[in-house]
């Protein structure tokens, strides 16, 4: 019956000489109304297109003719991309890349340059803000976190490589994967991982956990700078690009200036805390660590704000989603300009052809665990592809040259910012070792010692019946010494040794003066009772104020650099800039030299930092102008991570050499920026480019 029926239907409806001829069966026919008369078909149809006339199958669910063909023209590239070879795929997708690229330059363009930009740039400053601040924490609170946690030296470097060691992590992970699922949503990821750890690394106690915190810490603030860079880049037109990459470079410097007016305004004030029984203390130096998360939580809810890259939503295919991006940057910009009636132009958007496959996995499909396993793996493999990618033949020397180039220069600018404030201390304790005093065979009896003594040897001194009661010894040895019938009450030490001595009925109570201070010692019927709690380790007495000073003026050294290479970025060029820049540096590394006290070795660092910083700020635009859209975060992030392996080799190498010889780290750092410098004027000028 309803074959009948449908061969009915199409009998009902015959088309004969140009009309339908509709059966005579009694239902309503529009074509049985009597003929209009010529001027009454004029009226109605006056003003109306041919082309919008209705098809009258329409409504019978019939399709026209002309529409089955359109469908299957679309239909047909579809299934010839099934037998198609891939490698003639991805030719076309680099031509229809190379077509977006001049489109998107041309609209960015048509977009303008204003308040939408700016509201970017602050935001994802915050975010580098927080990358630089990171970078200080851990040398600030190290003096006061090693008496709470009683860290030996070795505890101490290794809480100062970690950090370097999860951004390293962190640079190569989260940038490839800002490559596949976002810069906005990696970017989020990635300030929230270091936020919640850093806020908890502020309450733990215990090393151990201390260290996996900061370790995860800088993991998520590691991610933050290829995806910043990129991210920025991707609303910037060609123009614009050199200059306004450089001027986000300054929130680096602000992270270093706010790190260290933090550390000297609370970690000072060591009471500032709380304790709860004899385990639990939350000092000064916590509190610091909370607040140096501030920029970090604040550019996260900014950026909840912010749109995704439209670049980035081209490049997987959703138009729509970066049309509307793009007509909201146009039209923020234009109303900023006091210019709202301006029309966005563009319609269409060129999207490059997708190779990739992304099959939805059914929730039926085995247990969610298996599911999302399946997921993590797929997006792993193709990060590692485009891991690879950066070293095929296409880019392979590029990312060579930038990596030898990125290592040279982390591993001389970061191992010389440690070395700076370890020579520094080395000059201090040198002066501090010429004021000794040195008292020889001196006999004291019958006295009470109730103040500090400090920096000074005993040799061979008799004390009898003395009584050392509230006091404290700093820097002080007793050298073939005896001590007869005394008595050591509330007494603290620090670096005080009593070497081939002979104490005899001494009573020690509620001291730290343990075992390990009584070197080659005769110990004759004296009792040591009740001796203090805590860390038994004596630390070195550091002068905060000028650390911080020290840290401080490094970052302020640098304004007048960013400023020029801001300036000059797009005039100069890229190529320019880094050479000149490094070879300078390298200059100035010779004047080392000549640095023979605190002062001077303070305004070397200082000449260093502000000739080295034009070299990184063009090393940032030139990494995110070299790469393709879906390949820029991931050799940002893979170059990056090269560069905190050089600051770790950097900080290891250049600290061993502190006190022992000056020429190693100065030979080191020159040559390594010489080398690196003219490697770079190999590299390809970018500044004519568009973003591919």
């Amino acid at each position: 019956d309803g074959y009948r029926n449908t061969n009915q239907v199409s009998d009902d409806y015959r088309y004969q000489d140009g009309n339908y001829d509709a059966p005579n069966d009694g239902y309503y026919r529009g074509g049985e109304e009597p003929a209009q008369d010529e001027d009454a078909q004029s009226d109605v149809t006056e003003g109306h297109d041919e082309d919008d006339e209705v098809y009258e199958g329409e409504y019978q669910g019939i399709p026209h003719p002309d529409d089955i063909k359109e469908k299957q023209k679309k239909r047909a590239p579809a299934m010839d991309d099934e037998y198609r070879d891939r490698a003639d795929l991805m030719a076309e997708r680099m031509e229809d890349e190379e077509q977006l690229a001049h489109q998107y330059e041309n609209i960015i363009e048509e977009c303008g340059h204003g308040r939408f930009q700016w509201t970017l740039f602050f935001v994802l400053g915050l975010a580098l803000m927080a990358d630089g601040v990171e970078v200080f924490v851990v040398g600030f609170v190290l003096p006061s976190a090693e008496k709470d946690m009683c860290l030996s030296s070795s505890n101490k470097g290794m809480l100062g490589l970690i950090v370097y060691l999860g951004m390293m992590v962190g640079a190569v992970l989260l940038g490839g994967l800002a490559d596949k699922l976002g810069r906005k949503q990696c970017l989020i990821i990635s300030l929230a991982i270091n936020a919640a750890f850093a806020f908890l690394s502020s309450f733990v106690q215990g090393y151990g956990f201390f260290l996996f915190c900061r370790l995860i810490s800088g993991l998520g603030i590691g991610g933050t700078l290829p995806i910043v860079f990129a991210y920025f880049s991707e609303f910037l037109s060609r123009e614009k690009r050199g200059e306004h990459l450089s001027w986000l470079c300054m929130f680096w410097m602000i992270g270093g200036i706010y790190a260290s007016a933090m550390a000297w305004s609370i970690i000072p004030h060591y009471g500032w805390g709380f304790s709860m029984g004899t385990k639990y203390h939350f000092h000064s130096w916590r509190f610091f660590v909370l607040v140096c998360a501030l920029p970090c939580i604040a550019s996260l809810v900014a950026l909840k704000f912010m749109p995704e890259s439209p670049r980035f939503l081209l490049e997987i295919g959703k138009h729509d989603e970066a049309w509307m991006i793009l007509k909201q940057v146009h039209d923020t910009n234009m109303r900023a300009k006091g210019e709202p009636e301006r029309v966005f132009t563009v319609s269409y958007i060129k999207t490059p052809k997708q190779v990739d496959e992304f099959i939805e996995i059914q929730s039926s499909t085995g247990t969610w665990y298996q599911r999302w396993l399946v997921r993590i793996t797929t997006t792993l493999k193709q990060v590692w592809d485009n891991v690879l990618y950066c070293l095929t033949a296409q880019y392979r020397m590029n990312t060579l040259m930038l990596a030898v180039v990125w290592f040279t220069m982390a591993l001389s600018y970061y191992g010389l910012i440690v070395w700076f404030p370890d020579m520094i201390r080395y000059f201090q304790d040198e002066a501090y070792e010429s004021r000794v005093k040195i008292f020889d065979e001196e006999e004291v009896s019958h006295f009470t010692f109730n103040f500090t003594l400090e920096n000074q040897i005993h040799r061979n001194g008799e004390y009898r019946n003395d009584k050392f009661i509230g006091m404290k010894f700093k820097e002080v040895r007793f050298e073939d010494s005896l001590f007869e019938d005394c008595y050591f009450e509330d007494v603290r030490s620090s670096e005080t040794f009593f070497e081939n001595c002979t104490i005899i009925s001494t009573v020690f109570y509620n001291t730290d003066l343990y075992e390990h201070k009584f070197i080659n010692c005769r110990l004759i019927n004296s009792t040591f009772m009740k001796e203090k709690e805590g860390c038994h380790i004596d630390f070195e007495e550091d002068n905060d104020f000028l650390i911080y000073l020290v840290s401080f003026l490094g970052s302020l050294s640098v304004l007048p650099g960013n400023i020029i290479s801001a300036l000059l970025m797009d005039k100069v060029g890229r190529i320019k800039m880094i050479g000149g820049s490094m070879l300078i540096s390298a200059v100035c590394c010779f004047f080392l030299f000549f640095g023979n006290s605190e002062s001077a070795m303070i305004g070397w660092q200082c000449l260093f930092c502000g000739a080295s910083i034009a070299a990184w700020n063009a090393l940032d635009v030139i990494t995110v102008e070299l790469y393709p859209t879906d390949k820029r975060a991931t050799a940002f992030g893979i170059l990056n991570g090269l560069c905190k392996f050089g600051a770790i080799l950097g900080n290891s190498i250049f600290s061993s050499f502190v006190g022992i010889t000056k020429v190693v780290p100065i030979l080191l750092a020159s040559s390594a920026l010489v080398g690196g410098g003219l490697l770079a004027l190999r590299l390809p000028e970018t500044r004519e480019q568009v973003l591919m």
